[in-house]
């Protein structure tokens, strides 16, 4: 089968290697669908993510859909959880299972990711999900976090709620933020392609982020998912006294900085998002039932032996989700 791996900034090669076989309490999967996410473009762009440094060379890919080969539920098509957690440790027996202290996720650090054309993955993390695409199941992962961030806000009916950076996840929040009682929405982004997006998923109000005008101080949640300084400002600028700031986008650096004054004299709550929590179920029900719509969501499809011109694509934020199909 054919595999991309990353080998060093900027560098990913096409090899052949052998198709896995499925362990105990595993299942085959072609590869079919592979959303290209930020956390990528950091490992392609920087060789690292946070603290962690690639040391070998690495399977990118981790918001994922294919078909199961073999067994009992050959040909059904699934959504795939990334992440593989202990369940064994405190925070997985608390239900905490994304902050698991020896969690396995595709395509960081020793685990290989989706940019391949089979893998084997545990059964219970492959969700069935018959009757939608493949490019859609593989956005059911970003719906996830979008999911588990307005969980963390707390969020009461009536809310306003800002959306600072709207590509993929952002577009996400803005439909989910509604489900989760806001009255108004206010989506905050730079490109002008993407404000046009933002009103396509619903937000109220779309700005650019130098034109925030008298939206200082009048958001009761805002969503900070960009993962840029500017956007960090920009999001305690937009909270009101009290209010609630969610950072879910992953800096440059390894380093998140903000004006104390402004979060001191507001008591802002500042609440890191990490990935989801058993967000797959309940993110597959919404869409079924209309609630929230992917196709806010643009796609621009690449065959895996252009993977490196895809993740170049999405690093230059030109259109939607860069999906790569192995």
């Amino acid at each position: 089968m054919r595999v991309a791996r990353l080998h060093d900034v900027g560098t990913v090669r096409i090899h052949d290697e052998p198709t896995p076989k499925p362990g105990d309490g595993e299942e085959l999967i072609q590869v079919e669908a592979v959303g290209i996410c930020g956390s990528d473009l950091h490992w392609f762009g920087e060789g690292a993510i946070g603290d962690a440094q690639l040391e070998r060379p690495l399977v990118l890919g981790h918001e994922f859909a294919g078909t199961i080969r073999g067994g009992i539920r050959d040909g059904v098509r699934v959504a795939v959880d990334p992440a593989i957690p202990c369940e064994t440790c405190a925070w997985c027996r608390g239900g905490d299972e994304n902050l698991c202290s020896d969690l396995r996720f595709a395509g960081h650090g020793s685990t290989d990711g989706a940019l391949r054309e089979y893998m084997a993955w545990p059964s219970h993390l492959l969700h069935p999900v018959p009757g939608m695409s493949a490019t859609d199941a593989a956005l059911l992962e970003p719906l996830g976090v979008a999911l588990h961030a307005v969980d963390l806000s707390h969020p009461t009916v009536g809310d306003t709620v800002a959306v600072v950076g709207c590509g993929p996840i952002g577009l996400l929040l803005v439909q989910a933020a509604r489900l989760g009682g806001a009255a108004r929405v206010i989506g905050v982004e730079p490109l002008p392609h993407r404000r046009r997006m933002a009103r396509d998923a619903g937000a109220d109000v779309v700005v650019d982020p130098e034109d925030i005008g008298d939206l200082d101080g009048v958001a009761d949640i805002v969503h900070e998912v960009a993962g840029v300084q500017e956007s960090v400002d920009l999001a305690a600028r937009l909270a009101r006294p009290g209010a609630r700031v969610l950072l879910t986008g992953i800096p440059d650096g390894d380093r998140t900085t903000f004006r104390a004054s402004t979060a001191r004299r507001r008591a802002l709550s500042l609440v890191h998002v990490r990935r989801m929590r058993a967000a797959y179920p309940r993110a597959i029900e919404l869409v079924r039932g209309g609630r929230i719509e992917l196709g806010v969501v643009p796609t621009q499809a690449h065959g895996l032996e252009d993977v490196s011109t895809a993740l170049a694509r999405a690093a230059g934020r030109a259109g939607g989700k860069v999906v790569v199909t192995p």
